[in-house]
């Protein structure tokens, strides 16, 4: 007998996956993913990268607000009596009602070697951070955040040129292609599960918009480090006569100065460890954005100008 799978993802992270699950025969019975969100401009609605990826494979999608005290959904689930249920940023808590339905367990996909960064920003934490290395962690899910125990990790090194978008497609893929070996294992329970050393753990908290904001006092690497890991949402920023600059691509160089100071016509910037920011591709506050060929193109930043506290 076929064994049943309900999948729960939202953003694009998500996709590959579900479409690995699915060209490989496994048989999803419902897809679960966040309710379709208004556009900014217009009362359009925009339905999750899941949903659409869902809709045109022609499986059930659900999309409830919440799964908090939701006897419909929860009845739902129990009616379909799936093996196994993978979750991969599905943006919700599930609550333990719901974890007790599914035979061999609720089984999440994490971006972090866990117990390193549990959290909602795992791959942006990791890169700010400056980390060496990242991966995925496949495990059960438990009450508290990413707490459960793991079936397995794979890890990938950290090119410190790679931003968040590129990392995550990265992990994605990885994700994809390891999750057929474990759901398999899994569903003949071969897989092991190991606890976690919970002393260890770290946390990668939601990112927050005013973090993007650049302190050039701090050395190159940390702000270099900003630039990529909140790369493209919400970005790294600084602000020169009321209007905010974000920084999309930049690199690394030696030339000197006082902290914030612009070196240069094209817009390389001291940092405070006698190292510079060279900024490569910016977008100001309402335009599109631009190689600093075309930006610098009647800038008001000149060579000279401070961007400290500016």
């Amino acid at each position: 007998m076929q064994k049943k799978i309900v999948f729960m993802g939202t953003p694009e992270f998500s996709v590959p996956i579900l479409k690995s699950i699915y060209e490989n025969n496994f048989s999803i019975e419902a897809v679960y993913t966040q309710p379709p969100q208004k556009s900014q401009r217009g009362q359009k609605l925009n339905k999750s990268p899941i949903n659409q990826l869902s809709d045109s494979l022609g499986i059930n999608c659900r999309t409830p607000a919440s799964l908090k005290n939701n006897n419909e959904e929860l009845e739902f689930i129990k009616k379909i009596n799936p093996d196994i249920v993978i979750v991969v940023a599905y943006g919700q808590m599930i609550p333990k009602e719901f974890l007790e339905i599914c035979k061999l367990g609720f089984i999440n996909i994490h971006g972090s070697i866990l117990p390193k960064w549990r959290g909602a920003a795992p791959i942006q934490r990791a890169i700010m951070n400056l980390d060496k290395e990242t991966g995925i962690s496949i495990m059960k899910i438990k009450e508290k955040l990413d707490s459960g125990p793991v079936c397995a990790a794979y890890k990938i090194e950290l090119n410190p040129c790679d931003n968040a978008f590129v990392v995550s497609n990265k992990l994605s893929l990885l994700a994809a292609e390891k999750i057929i070996i474990e759901i398999n294992n899994i569903l003949n329970e071969k897989a092991k599960f190991v606890e976690q050393n919970h002393e260890l753990a770290t946390y990668a908290a939601k990112i927050d918009k005013s973090e993007g904001l650049i302190n050039w006092k701090e050395d190159a690497k940390k702000i270099f480090g900003k630039v990529n890991g909140l790369f493209p949402i919400p970005g790294a920023f600084f602000i020169y006569k009321n209007q905010r600059y974000k920084i999309l691509k930049a690199k690394i160089d030696k030339n000197q100065g006082n902290a914030g100071e612009v070196l240069t016509n094209d817009l390389e910037v001291a940092c405070g460890d006698n190292h510079s920011l060279k900024i490569l591709e910016i977008q100001r506050q309402g335009k599109k954005p631009q190689k600093i060929e075309e930006f610098i193109i009647g800038s008001q930043i000149k060579k000279g100008a401070s961007l400290l506290n500016v």
